[in-house]
């Protein structure tokens, strides 16, 4: 069990690194929306497991989970400005958690959205990238925005 946390851990820290290379995040959608699951950590309170969207950053690795009750997807391109001021605060606000990197087994990494979101930041900031948003002033207000929230 342990050596799954490792591996999962590992995959999130590569998703941060490469998305932020990339400026891009993939997700499964169809007719009805974005692929959801169910968390294993976290639970609401009523005791009820918290939602979550799952995102990947490599394409084939979103197609790999195309199958069983997740066969009628197909991979969806995100921008990661766009998944960071407009998916990740949205879940904030809708109380839903983001899985990154789940494999065919469905295991991943659960993250809070707005965590999510200061990792991004400090890993674009150390790559010396900013990022073009619609509602924020680059990366700098939105982290500072979020932390404010977080406070």
């Amino acid at each position: 069990m342990f050596q799954n946390h490792i591996t999962v851990k590992n995959r999130h820290k590569k998703f941060i690194k490469t998305v932020c290379e990339t400026e891009v995040v993939y997700g499964l959608k169809n007719k009805k929306g974005y692929v959801t699951s169910s968390s294993v950590h976290y639970e609401d309170e009523n005791g009820d497991p918290v939602g979550m969207i799952c995102f990947w950053a490599e394409k084939a690795r979103a197609k790999s989970c195309i199958n069983d009750g997740w066969k009628k997807y197909k991979v969806e391109e995100i921008p990661l400005s766009d998944f960071m001021e407009n998916w990740c605060v949205g879940m904030e606000n809708d109380g839903l958690l983001i899985g990154t990197q789940f494999d065919q087994n469905l295991f991943g990494h659960e993250v809070e959205p707005l965590d999510l979101i200061l990792e991004l930041t400090s890993e674009l900031k150390s790559m010396e990238k900013d990022l073009n948003f619609k509602k924020f002033n680059g990366i700098d207000d939105l982290e500072k925005q979020v932390k404010e929230v977080m406070e």
